[in-house]
């Protein structure tokens, strides 16, 4: 099997060349050498050019000749769970819904972003008993990291 921390070395690389704010979100390699890289940005988009530059880079490192392998370098995708902190960071503000390690399930918007901890904000109308009024509270929530068991962000088309 190919060793983790080599391709982890060559991308880095090719990250640090690029100096485009990129970092690795994800990084396996299976037993039958299928390397998937999932990378991302501190802000904005990754582009084609900048998956295939790192891809390019793993490949001409490795040896075909000694070890057969698969190599996939992809942007983390909007649909895909939140990982890493720096991703927390750059969906601030934006809805999220959370699964928590208790299984219990929390949608808000991601107001704030710490080391440890992020904070989350839901707004709900409810009626106002004994009248036809209705109102809006804000629910917060914090939540430390190790109790987040997965994050992925609510994609609106409003």
């Amino acid at each position: 099997m190919i060793d983790k921390k080599k391709v982890l070395k060559f991308i880095d690389e090719r990250i640090q060349e690029l100096d485009a704010n990129l970092y690795v979100v994800d990084l396996t390699i299976s037993a039958s050498n299928v390397i998937h890289v999932s990378i991302d940005k501190i802000s904005g988009r990754v582009s084609i050019e900048e998956c295939m530059s790192i891809s390019r880079n793993v490949e001409h490192n490795l040896d075909r000749e000694k070890e057969d392998f698969e190599l996939n370098v992809s942007s983390a995708g909007l649909d895909r769970p939140l990982i890493h902190w720096n991703q927390y960071k750059k969906h601030q503000g934006k809805r999220v819904k959370i699964v928590t390690t208790e299984g219990k399930k929390i949608e808000g918007q991601l107001v704030q972003v710490e080391q440890d901890f992020i904070r989350l904000e839901n707004e709900k109308i409810v009626k106002i008993e004994g009248t036809k009024k209705k109102e809006t509270l804000t629910e917060e929530f914090v939540l430390p990291f190790n109790q987040i068991k997965e994050t992925k962000i609510v994609i609106s088309f409003n």
